[in-house]
């Protein structure tokens, strides 16, 4: 699948989010740049179906389809749209992600399931207090359980801290498996990534899903 954004902006004058084109496709991902508390949640309810823009175009596969958007394209931990609430324990997120997707979600099944992705020993932790690259690990794999879900968009990872490489080969990874991703984030994680992504091609790395220096499409760091 592909997903275009062209021109897309809200508000008034684009203050909510200037215009904005990106794309991501199936078995790569891209990085798109945004500032401000809300541009990266507005960005992403954009590029997931689940908000109109004002000006500008989302096409699915080459024309427009918010209600196919909205059924193939996860939105993952956007800032006071989707993310888990303070305070609500990993088994607690677990239980009602698997809900929705329509597995059982009864506390047996919920420990099994961390247990399969190594996450047992968080099971009682609660969420905001796990580190970045094992919170969005969680989210995203929990995720792709829906049925139907060809694409992730991954919003604002680098607000948790941490080292945008880990995020950025957890995106990599996911590409890898075939999913289309997008993950919005800043301006620091994205020079960050172009420094090594720019660093690796110098020394002439071969750059793989868990380098994390990888190469960023249309979108991305341009």
């Amino acid at each position: 699948m592909r997903v275009e954004l062209r021109g897309v902006s809200k508000g008034r004058r684009g203050h909510a989010l200037p215009s904005t084109t990106i794309s991501f496709e199936s078995g790569r991902a891209s990085l798109a740049r945004a500032e401000t508390e809300l541009r990266p949640s507005i960005l992403g309810l954009i590029a997931s179906g689940r908000m109109t823009p004002d000006s500008g175009e989302v096409l699915l596969d080459g024309r427009a389809d918010r209600k196919g958007l909205r059924r193939r394209v996860a939105l993952v931990d956007a800032p006071s749209v989707n993310d888990p609430a303070h305070g609500v324990t990993v088994a607690g997120v677990a239980a009602e992600e698997l809900m929705f997707a329509g597995i059982p979600s009864n506390p047996i099944s919920v420990s099994r399931w961390l247990d399969q992705l190594g996450f047992a020993h968080l099971a009682r932790r609660a969420i905001d207090t796990v580190a970045p690259r094992e919170r969005i690990r969680l989210l995203t794999e929990l995720a792709i359980l829906r049925d139907d879900v060809e694409a992730l968009v991954v919003v604002a990872p680098d607000r948790h801290g941490g080292d945008p490489l880990e995020w950025w080969a957890l995106a990599q990874d996911l590409a890898a498996r075939g999913f289309a991703v997008l993950v919005v984030a800043g301006d620091a994680s994205s020079a960050a990534l172009g420094a090594a992504d720019l660093i690796a091609r110098l020394h002439g790395t071969d750059v793989d899903p868990d380098s994390a220096a990888a190469e960023l499409l249309e979108g991305g760091l341009a």
